[in-house]
């Protein structure tokens, strides 16, 4: 592929994640704070929602490897990727806005309706984002080139996942700071979503499948993720770090609201947290040019517990308190960049192991793991929120001490526990570094078995 053709994708592709991490960020940390704060749910209630988004978030997860195993087999005029992104694009944007729309029911008929909706949405998700995120590694077999690919999206990401973050609760409190506010804000981020992933369809050129395409079966599903030992350990450490991510993420409205005492600063300090994920994305190939991979994991892990601990036993003012978050966000861009590198890296693996080449049923567990940390994580938010008292109290004064502590406890303690324990599985079990994976390419090239995107 062309240099030009290179710097076309690379960019085309990045950008479509924009508006994509809009939605996704409204969706997996502020839909709970819509349902508590906004629709004001009460207790019984938001057990079943907690539930339903636990269970239906685990079993979307489990349709995105069967997503995967069809998007091997598709075969089009259109490519092989891009069908579903539209597909998937257009259903999302319509059932995210009915997510976010006051139709008046509460009680038994809202749990019903919310069941149906929310489903919907995550196959909706699924199509798109299995076929955006399978499409980076067809796009080339060259380590460097798909860290700069991986790199670059997620520059994007970040500035469409902290856009929402840092003007959420501002903007919908000067649209009224009800639901029809919220409804409006979400109408912004789907148009958005969708002109970013136009850029994606019509600026990204596939690699052309030639020759018939290999049909994947359901054994082939099962043999590509289940002998594929360093996919397996990946998966683990990967889905140990998002569920401690997210619920860190997830808790941070309802801190600066019930701890901190000044909602208002969620957004100063969600912009921190942008500028630290942006800084880290930025000198994240300046460090990869001077260190290996392993190096800057322990680097990046190193900053997050350090993160963690400093945002502990902060007091209550922002200075401490960004400072912390700067550690945290900055260690987290180099992980976050890291782990897409090595989830790739096991599609030549796999290909060189079982001899046979299953690209999308491999990426489709980057959203399974994304859906399995946002559940876990969303879950441990909202059982925190009932247990401490902190959903059934009518203002902040009205949270005990030992509320904000247990708060306080889900929010930093256990996520620092669970992204440690992500550390020390890679560190144990991933053994696919920069020399092993280009003696991988070169046996595949040799066999025949590799062409380059």
């Amino acid at each position: 592929m062309d240099a030009t053709t290179t710097r076309r994708n690379r960019w085309s592709f990045a950008i479509g994640t924009v508006g994509r991490d809009m939605v996704y960020s409204l969706m997996a940390m502020f839909l709970i704070v819509y349902l508590t704060e906004v629709l004001d749910l009460d207790d019984a209630t938001l057990w079943w929602v907690n539930g339903i988004l636990l269970a239906a978030r685990i079993f979307d997860a489990f349709t995105d490897i069967v997503m995967g195993g069809i998007i091997d087999n598709t075969s089009t005029r259109w490519g092989q990727f891009k069908p579903w992104i539209v597909a998937g694009m257009l259903a999302t944007a319509i059932v995210t806005i009915l997510l976010f729309t006051d139709l008046g029911l509460r009680g038994p008929g809202y749990v019903v309706l919310f069941t149906l909706v929310y489903v919907a949405w995550g196959l909706s998700w699924t199509m798109n984002d299995i076929g955006y995120w399978s499409m980076l590694p067809s796009l080339t077999t060259d380590q460097r080139e798909r860290e700069r690919l991986g790199s670059l999206a997620k520059v994007f990401a970040t500035v469409g996942l902290f856009t929402v973050v840092v003007a959420v609760i501002p903007v919908t409190g000067m649209l009224g700071g009800d639901a029809r506010a919220w409804q409006l804000f979400t109408i912004g981020a789907v148009v958005l979503m969708v002109a970013g992933q136009l850029v994606t369809l019509v600026g990204v050129r596939e690699p052309v499948r030639t020759g018939p395409v290999p049909h994947t079966t359901v054994r082939d599903v099962v043999r590509a993720i289940g002998l594929n030992d360093q996919l397996l350990w990946t998966a683990l450490a990967m889905v140990l770090f998002l569920v401690g991510y997210n619920t860190t993420t997830s808790f941070g409205v309802y801190f600066f609201k019930y701890a901190y005492g000044d909602e208002g600063m969620f957004s100063p300090f969600a912009a921190i947290l942008g500028v630290a994920q942006l800084l880290g994305f930025a000198i994240f190939p300046l460090l990869r040019d001077r260190f290996t991979r392993k190096k800057l994991f322990t680097l990046a892990m190193g900053l997050v517990a350090l993160g963690y601990g400093v945002f502990f036993f902060s007091p209550m003012n922002i200075i401490p308190i960004g400072i912390a978050g700067l550690l945290l966000f900055v260690g987290a861009s180099f992980v976050t960049v890291l782990m897409i590198v090595f989830l790739t890296d096991c599609i030549e693996y796999g290909q060189w192991k079982l001899g046979h080449r299953n690209g999308a049923v491999t990426f489709a567990l980057q959203p399974f793991i994304n859906k399995i940390g946002g559940a876990v994580g969303t879950a441990i938010v909202g059982s925190t929120l009932i247990l401490t008292g902190i959903n059934a109290a009518a203002t902040p004064a009205d949270v005990t001490e030992e509320g904000l502590l247990g708060m306080r406890l889900m929010m930093l303690g256990f996520p620092m526990v669970l992204m440690l324990a992500s550390y020390l599985v890679y560190l144990r079990f991933y053994v696919i570094d920069e020399e092993f994976h280009a003696r991988i390419v070169a046996d595949l090239r040799a066999r025949g078995e590799l062409i380059d995107g």
